[in-house]
């Protein structure tokens, strides 16, 4: 077949929208929602305690440029691109998607993915995203990385959601205390209820949309969390996430949070294994001498 048959031919799948799962057909109870809504996973690890978290907390701050992260007023975030923010937006939508797109790739490549997106549909238009064909979706992606497989995941989320509520809204998670009486794990539950979107997702909107509370495990942190002797060797990184989010003080999840990926994309000193460069929480770690912290590169699990 020649290069432009092929091209053809794949176009054509992209507009099958019978490429995209139903969301009029739920599956029974998913292996992620099974995990958030169980204890801590490591009851009998107490790592970390409040006080290795305040230290680490205190360590990072010092070296960290600027003044330590606080939460965005929601008047300051109304015109970021929620690509390169994880999710820092007032619509919970557009939060969710814009940390979709900047799941497995750089937050250049994010931003760049998300401004195309409101480029070619208009922000905040979700009805035309969902109803555009698949292929338009996937060409405004395409230099985000993954286009395909995130394309397909974001229409799918809005038929869900459309599906479930008869709108293209989830403000209705957005509604703050003392009106609206919904926990964490009530939020975090429907959140984690579409297709595509996992624990480290849901918190991330969670704490940097809806104002919540709670500990959003990235690559960086989850790395981090291992060479800090935060949690077990053998932790996984949605294990991680639920066993640091009980255990961090919840006025710590915010700054500490930003912190730690800060400090994950920039030090060379703990990236790789046996560099001589400096890094300040490998040497907390030496100070402490305890037992079973490892710091080695942790093989990340997505």
């Amino acid at each position: 077949m020649s290069r432009a048959g092929a091209s053809t031919r794949v176009a054509d799948q992209l507009k099958d929208t019978s490429l995209l799962p139903s969301p009029l057909h739920p599956s029974r109870p998913s292996k992620k929602l099974k995990l958030q809504s169980s204890a801590d996973p490591f009851p009998n690890f107490g790592h970390p305690t409040p006080t290795e978290v305040r230290e680490v907390f205190e360590l990072l701050s010092t070296s960290f440029k600027g003044p330590v992260p606080a939460r965005s007023s929601r008047a300051s975030i109304q015109t970021k691109n929620t690509g390169a923010t994880c999710g820092d937006s007032p619509n919970v939508i557009d939060a969710l998607i814009g940390t979709i797109l900047s799941q497995n790739t750089s937050s250049r490549n994010s931003s760049t993915a998300k401004h195309a997106l409101d480029t070619r549909f208009g922000k905040h238009n979700f009805a035309a995203i969902a109803d555009a064909p698949l292929a338009d979706v996937v060409e405004a992606l395409r230099r985000g990385g993954l286009a395909n497989k995130k394309a397909a995941t974001i229409k799918n989320l809005l038929q869900e959601i459309k599906a479930k509520h008869g709108e293209y809204s989830l403000q209705h998670l957005a509604s703050t205390p003392p009106s609206d009486v919904r926990s964490n794990g009530d939020i975090m539950e429907e959140l984690m209820s579409y297709d595509g979107v996992g624990p480290k997702t849901a918190a991330c909107v969670l704490l940097f949309c809806i104002g919540r509370d709670s500990f959003a495990v990235d690559t960086h942190v989850f790395r981090l969390s291992k060479m800090l002797g935060w949690v077990p060797r053998d932790a996984d990184r949605i294990k991680t996430q639920m066993h640091l989010d009980r255990r961090i003080p919840d006025e710590l999840k915010y700054g500490l949070h930003v912190m730690m990926i800060r400090h994950g994309k920039a030090c060379k000193g703990c990236k790789r294994e046996g560099t001589k460069r400096v890094c300040i929480l490998k040497a907390w770690v030496c100070s402490k001498h305890v037992e079973g912290r490892d710091t080695k590169p942790a093989t990340t699990v997505e």
